[in-house]
């Protein structure tokens, strides 16, 4: 599944390249407890057509009704074009009430307010598409006064911004993983990030493991992960995930990766081998702890996953938690909660040379 912005966008632009009349909405404030982010965009059409969301549903469905009477008049006609509104975009609140936040299925306490843009221009759309396809992160800049449009290369991605004269929304491309190895955990999880909206590229030099790759929607290559990894350029929006047990595939890899801006890159491994690798990377390769700092391992988050799917929705979910910018727990790690799990069964019967156990208590503080 592509980025959903992307998805958006290019169904706008379908549609108004098609000659449809049509609204781009933005999410661009909310207060208290809201089901969307700032900067979820959501697309309808005359004819009530609708991608994206900015809510759980109602609002979407009050959208239509307001802005494209999809529903038959009282002639038995359905009303499309003449009703949906033309103009400089405008602001609309919802959920200032309490009788308007459970009508709209709000959250308790929450309000949202959309910018509303009508008939977004198709060659604007299709420049901003272009660029997003080329990897670029783009500003767009839109002119509340009349919806004029312009677009920049952003130097990071910024939050967006409202204020009396213009909206800026920056839009990026997508995110992307690249994972080594394709047995069958790097189904799972290639599966997994495919529905979360990344793009997934899978290498194993192995033709064994290729020959029973089944994940439609990924690309598989074959050349040496270490130079998959340099042609891959990770970037910011990148992660990295070594996943065949093999140093010789593996370890290679990772130091690419570590030298590049991928926001994730980790190993699959006991705590056992974890250790190993760093060992290994550190004697043969020149590596300290200061240059390990970013490397994961063990991979996940500790939720005393055994199988392959299991143990992908573990990793999933912490590349998703280091993508949204989470610091999850110390006791979700998954080497901190082995360790306190193997605790009790580790130690020594008794005290050792006369010096007493450690406080159990006093470790997890």
């Amino acid at each position: 599944m592509e980025n959903l912005d992307v998805v958006v966008l290019r169904k706008l632009h379908e549609w108004r390249a098609a000659g449809l009349r049509a609204m781009l909405v933005t999410v661009v404030r909310t207060w208290g407890s809201s089901p969307r982010p700032v900067g979820s965009i959501m697309a309808l059409n005359e004819q009530g057509s609708v991608v994206g969301s900015v809510s759980g549903g109602c609002i979407e469905d009050d959208l239509i009704d307001r802005h494209t009477r999809a529903y038959a008049g009282p002639a038995g006609e359905a009303r499309h074009a003449h009703s949906l509104p033309s103009g400089p975009p405008s602001l609309v609140k919802y959920g200032i009430s309490a009788d308007e936040a459970h009508r709209f299925g709000l959250p308790c306490g929450g309000t949202l307010e959309l910018l509303l843009e009508f008939d977004p221009a198709p060659d604007a759309l299709q420049a901003l598409i272009a660029r997003l396809e080329a990897g670029q992160l783009v500003q767009r800049r839109v002119r509340l006064a009349d919806g004029q449009v312009s677009l920049s290369v952003a130097e990071a991605p910024t939050e967006l911004s409202l204020d009396t004269e213009h909206l800026c929304n920056t839009f990026g491309p997508e995110y992307r993983m690249l994972l080594i190895g394709a047995g069958q955990l790097a189904e799972y999880l290639a599966t997994m990030a495919l529905f979360s909206g990344f793009a997934v590229t899978v290498c194993d030099p192995r033709e064994e493991y290729r020959g029973a790759w089944s994940v439609a929607g990924a690309r598989v290559v074959s050349d040496m992960p270490d130079d998959v990894v340099r042609a891959f350029k990770p970037d910011r929006r990148s992660c990295v995930v070594a996943l065949t047990h093999d140093p010789k595939l593996d370890d290679l890899a990772l130091l690419e990766a570590l030298e590049s801006e991928a926001f994730y890159v980790g190993g699959i491994g006991s705590r056992r081998n974890n250790e190993a690798r760093r060992a290994r990377m550190i004697e043969h390769f020149d590596q300290t702890e200061a240059s390990l700092a970013r490397l994961r391992g063990p991979i996940g988050i500790y939720i005393g996953s055994k199988t392959p799917p299991e143990i992908a929705v573990s990793v999933m979910a912490e590349i998703l938690a280091v993508k949204n910018g989470v610091t999850l727990p110390r006791d979700m790690a998954v080497a901190q909660a082995k360790n306190e799990r193997d605790w009790p069964h580790n130690a020594p019967a008794g005290p050792v040379c006369g010096v007493p156990l450690p406080d159990p208590l006093a470790a997890q503080a």
